[in-house]
């Protein structure tokens, strides 16, 4: 309320306002609060229903391949990529330590960048749960520097447990935002 009266003060109400409301509203259309939703596009479905548990397979398959596990979306200029294991029994017998597990999964990133019209030069932001950290982070580092030229994306991660990942054998789990044109 004081924000408003201040701006009420200085006249520029109506210029705040006006620049607050969406351009529908502005030329007169009165628009409820929940009409607004965002434009999704989908570019790779998750066979799995969003869980991207891929011990869960689509009817009839008894196998989920690893390129349809991982979810993608866009709306607008920005790719949603969910889901990257580390490991998947159909790209490899064993899970590896977790060098491997990164570059496999960020390799599948890229794939499915790629397939969206995007790259990894256009990562913004990654999130990783990384099992074991105080274990596994220096070594994953190494191999996700490589990935990703200067500025590389931002970065978080959350650590677990190896018994918290969904399923044995899993080290690393990633999501990313990326840019498309």
């Amino acid at each position: 309320m004081k924000r408003r009266n201040m701006l009420k003060s200085l006249g520029l109400l109506p210029l705040a306002g006006a620049a607050a409301l969406p351009l529908d509203a502005q030329a007169g259309k009165k628009r409820k609060k929940c009409d607004w939703s965002p434009k999704k596009q989908l570019i790779r479905k998750s066979w799995t229903g969003g869980n991207n548990n891929p011990s869960v397979a689509p009817s009839g398959t008894g196998k989920v391949p690893a390129s349809v596990v991982t979810g993608c979306l866009r709306s607008g200029h920005l790719l949603f990529v969910a889901g990257i294991g580390g490991w998947y029994a159909d790209r490899r017998k064993e899970p590896g330590d977790i060098r491997v597990q990164i570059r496999s999964a960020l390799d599948i990133m890229k794939e499915v960048l790629e397939e969206a019209g995007s790259s990894m030069a256009n990562v913004l932001k990654v999130h990783m749960t990384v099992a074991e950290p105080n274990q596994n982070l220096p070594a994953l580092n190494e191999v996700y520097r490589a990935y990703f030229p200067d500025p590389p994306p931002v970065r978080s991660y959350t650590g677990c447990g190896v018994d918290q990942m969904g399923r044995d054998g899993i080290l690393v789990q990633i999501d990313c935002i990326a840019y498309v044109d």
